[in-house]
């Protein structure tokens, strides 16, 4: 699953670290890139995050998996 279009932490209909619509206040540790995305973009569901030393990645149920690194690499 990792590779996947990155639909979870794209952007979508929700904030990935609130899980509220998109557009809210995203907290100070996430605009500081010191927290990985909790909730899907898409869906809004809370996501299964996973986080590593060298990054972090993130699951969601209903649109699959990404990884740090992949997004790291469409920088």
């Amino acid at each position: 699953m990792a590779g996947d279009s990155g639909a979870p932490v794209g952007a979508g209909a929700y904030n990935v670290y609130t899980g509220e619509p998109a557009g809210s206040a995203t907290p100070t540790a996430a605009q500081l890139g010191l927290e990985p995305p909790r909730f899907c973009a898409e869906c809004g569901r809370r996501m299964i995050v996973q986080v590593r030393p060298d990054g972090w990645w993130a699951r969601c149920s209903r649109h699959g998996q990404v990884d740090s690194a992949d997004l790291e690499a469409r920088r």
